[in-house]
């Protein structure tokens, strides 16, 4: 049996065009280190019949090569002539393709397609036409194409104007583990960690698969960070300064952009963000807020009851925001360093940050524990500063819903079961009247408070907060 963690939407798309008896043309993308090449050999490996490499920052001569060599491994045919155009290349694939048999769906796959794409190559129309012309009359070919640079597959792939225009047939956004996901996965590598020390993992690197596999059994979080971050080898050490220009172009923009929004955790309006950026607003600066969205390292979110200028760009990536406050510049200058960090109120008041971050990326589990999993929601934040800043409130996340109610999230990270105090209680309250007078909302307005732990259900509990959820919630371990 196929073993994978996750994945299971992705997986049975993927096998739905392997049933197809019409030709696919399917695209998968997704940020560098996240599993597309993977997830692809492992579902497709029984019927790949060819498997193309674009080559990172390579001529078309070097791309043409490659080709070359790939195509005289399959053939067996020794010192095979490097084609003179990717037309001719791809002629010489179907030739090679038409000798196959036929009697099952045969794969073709080209992996970092846009790398392959070089400049003034004719790589894209040479596609195309192969596409068109030949491949997507083969009822028993099916086409995948994969890249790390999600805006390129999104602008030339699955948004193309031409050749290519409405010629997908199935389209895949590969994104991080979930926690649920993130669990199956070290569960699988025999790594037995606790809910808790998996979510102090998950703050640090996220869900990317290439990271967790780093992970050792028989090592505390605490010591698995210390050993991917902070020792001179460690992984994540360096991995910062590769990360985006292995995805984008002018690679030095995107990191400015996901450097400024690393100072603020609760998001940027896009003015403020051009206050904090070295070099001018412009449509570029569009662009690569694009690129970064999709390629799943920012969110975009309108806050609730506010104008769409006022909408806001929040760093989501968790190894970045780790990176950029505990990693850069003090890695390997102590060997134990994160052993001693992990209980520093440094520490403390930013986990508190990650894991809110964390909970607004779970919004689905979130919404199975609040039972209503099939309601169309809306969330958000929202926040008023109160006339000379008193009587203001801030809500840090809330789920609009269709049935007459409003849930205000109020999400807290703590070792231990969380207090509430009388102080605690009195801002709580505050932040619910200020809330439902400021927005006038007529719906119902719940509490509902997210802790590792859990709350105490204390004297300043009841009556105050009407649900509560914990990490069996997050990583949907409650049984129904």
């Amino acid at each position: 049996m196929l073993k994978i963690a996750g994945r299971k939407h992705e997986i049975a798309l993927m096998k739905k065009a392997l049933k197809s008896e019409e030709a696919g043309l399917l695209a998968m993308y997704g940020r560098r280190r996240i599993g597309k090449t993977y997830l692809i050999e492992k579902v497709y490996s029984e019927n790949i019949v060819f498997e193309l490499i674009g080559l990172h920052g390579a001529s078309l001569r070097q791309q043409l090569t490659g080709f070359s060599i790939t195509l005289s491994a399959k053939t067996k045919t020794q010192n095979l002539k490097i084609p003179e155009n990717w037309l001719k290349a791809f002629d010489s694939l179907k030739n090679y393709l038409n000798e196959q048999p036929k009697d099952k769906k045969q794969v073709v796959f080209f992996d970092e397609f846009p790398w392959l794409d070089t400049r003034r190559s004719g790589f894209l129309p040479a596609f195309e036409h192969f596409w068109n012309s030949w491949a997507s009359r083969q009822p028993h070919l099916l086409v995948v194409i994969c890249g790390s640079a999600a805006s390129w597959m999104l602008k030339k792939v699955v948004h193309n104007k031409g050749g290519l225009h409405n010629r997908l047939t199935h389209s895949i956004r590969l994104l991080p583990f979930t926690l649920a996901e993130t669990l199956e996965f070290l569960n699988l590598r025999n790594i037995k960690l606790s809910l808790f020390e998996i979510t102090q993992l998950y703050m640090c690197m996220g869900g990317v698969p290439h990271y967790l596999k780093e992970v050792e059994e028989g090592m505390s979080a605490a010591q698995i960070i210390n050993k991917l971050a902070f020792t001179k080898d460690g992984m994540l050490v360096k991995e910062f300064l590769f990360l985006y220009p292995a995805l984008f172009d002018h690679a030095e923009n995107h990191e400015a952009i996901i450097r400024a929004l690393s100072t603020q955790r609760s998001g940027l309006t896009r003015q403020q963000l051009v206050e904090l950026l070295p070099f001018a607003s412009g449509g570029s600066l569009t662009d690569w807020l694009f690129d970064l969205e999709e390629s799943g390292f920012i969110e975009v979110y309108r806050p609730f009851n506010k104008k769409q200028k006022e909408s806001l760009i929040r760093l989501s990536d968790e190894y970045s925001l780790f990176y950029l406050k505990f990693i850069e510049g003090k890695a390997g200058k102590n060997e134990m360093n994160w052993l001693n960090m992990a209980n520093t109120v440094q520490w403390k008041s930013w986990a508190g940050y990650a894991f809110e971050g964390i909970c607004l990326k779970h919004i689905l589990p979130i919404k199975k524990a609040l039972g209503i999993s099939g309601l169309t929601t809306t969330q958000s934040s929202w926040w008023y500063k109160g006339r000379d800043h008193k009587n203001g409130a801030q809500v840090d996340m809330l789920i609009d819903r269709p049935d007459n109610t409003i849930t205000l999230m109020e999400l807290k990270y703590s070792n231990s079961p969380f207090s509430i105090t009388k102080k605690y209680a009195e801002e709580l309250r505050n932040k619910i009247q200020v809330f439902t007078e400021v927005t006038k909302t007529r719906k119902n307005v719940f509490c509902c408070m997210i802790a590792p732990w859990g709350i105490d259900k204390n004297e300043h509990y009841l009556g105050l907060v009407q649900q509560q959820f914990t990490l069996e919630d997050l990583f949907e371990r409650k049984e129904e």
